[in-house]
């Protein structure tokens, strides 16, 4: 990977909330560190370019925030991008720039760490674990994940215990289910099916498609898509369709084959022994969420070495719940912060 030039900028205002530090104060870094780490599927230690963002106030405690396999680094908002949590982390915000700084990373691939068979999110931790050394951070405050980024955070806290204060750890457990699992390799199978065929981006997106009916709950299909079919060009059409399709071709844009292969594997390899983790954790989990059950929340709960809470917030947008309740998590992040870290 070529060495991406850093840049430190002015954070631009994202919020009207006041707040101790102002906007003029708060900066970001963009750009790529190498690291060094041994993959937990290689047999020497190997350098990795890592590309992240940190950004916020100038020498406030560090938080990494982490989403699924699909989210970038971009996690707020700045000049001409938008973040994919950017309703949460921002200026007055539940993760307050104004009072943090926020550090996120592109997840690594295969190829960033010399095209081993596999990367596992112990991986993504170690490249974590390194950078936050590169930087001069020490330890963080906090490590925030939702769905992969969760299963990161177990791995950091597993292994790099010295690095993290608390974990805060949305819609991810200690290992994936069986069914979650099933589901995926399915998806995976069908992109496997169109790269042999010469269909690459057919397969890619009628993987993601099936993976929006995994995401979301039953509840929001049933309100969204309850109209019946339409006859067009021959046949009928289901209202469900456009909205998948539309998915799909989304996805297809964005995102590549064989990185969408090695990140949703890595999901299935992920297995941390709760037992390992002692830093006190807030859990929050959704009951229409069919990807991460409730039931292994409470599992990891019961199993986890140190102190940990469960909160559960109710929504019809399943294992998506993340992305779309940013009303109701914001007051769960806050008080997870506090409660675990003291007042930031």
């Amino acid at each position: 990977m070529p060495a991406e030039p850093l840049t430190v900028i002015p954070l631009p205002e994202v919020a009207d909330t006041a707040a101790p530090r102002g906007a003029a104060d708060l900066t970001e870094q963009r750009g790529t560190r190498r690291v060094s780490f041994t993959p937990k599927y290689g047999s020497e230690a190997i350098q990795a370019d890592v590309r992240y963002l940190w950004c916020g106030a100038p020498n406030a405690p560090t938080v990494i925030v982490q989403g699924g396999i699909s989210a970038t680094r971009d996690v707020c908002a700045g000049r001409e991008r938008q973040g994919w949590w950017q309703e949460l982390v921002s200026e007055g915000g539940a993760i307050d720039l104004t009072q943090c700084r926020v550090l996120s990373i592109d997840w690594l691939v295969p190829a960033d760490i010399g095209g081993v068979d596999s990367v596992s999110s112990e991986d993504q931790a170690a490249a974590l674990a390194a950078l936050v050394d590169e930087l001069g951070i020490g330890r963080v405050h906090a490590f925030i994940g939702s769905s992969y980024g969760a299963m990161t955070g177990l791995a950091f806290a597993a292994n790099h215990a010295d690095k993290v204060k608390s974990l805060v750890l949305l819609a991810g457990a200690h290992r994936p289910h069986p069914l979650s699992t099933a589901q995926r390799s399915v998806q995976r199978g069908i992109v496997r099916l169109g790269i042999e065929s010469g269909r690459t981006d057919e397969a890619l997106a009628l993987a993601r498609q099936l993976a929006m009916t995994t995401y979301r709950g039953s509840e929001e299909f049933s309100r969204r898509f309850a109209a019946g079919p339409e006859l067009r060009d021959g046949r009928f059409y289901f209202p469900v369709e456009d909205y998948l399709e539309h998915a799909g071709r989304r996805f297809v844009e964005r995102f590549d084959p064989q990185r969408f292969l090695a990140l949703s594997e890595s999901i299935d390899l992920h297995d941390i022994a709760p037992e390992r983790v002692h830093a006190p954790t807030t859990l929050v989990g959704f009951p229409s969420d069919r990807l991460v059950p409730l039931s292994d929340l409470c599992e990891l709960q019961r199993r986890i070495g140190g102190t940990a809470t469960l909160e559960v917030v109710d929504s019809p947008y399943g294992h998506d719940a993340f992305l779309k309740e940013t009303v109701q998590l914001a007051p769960v992040l806050r008080h997870a912060l506090n409660d675990c870290c003291g007042a930031l």
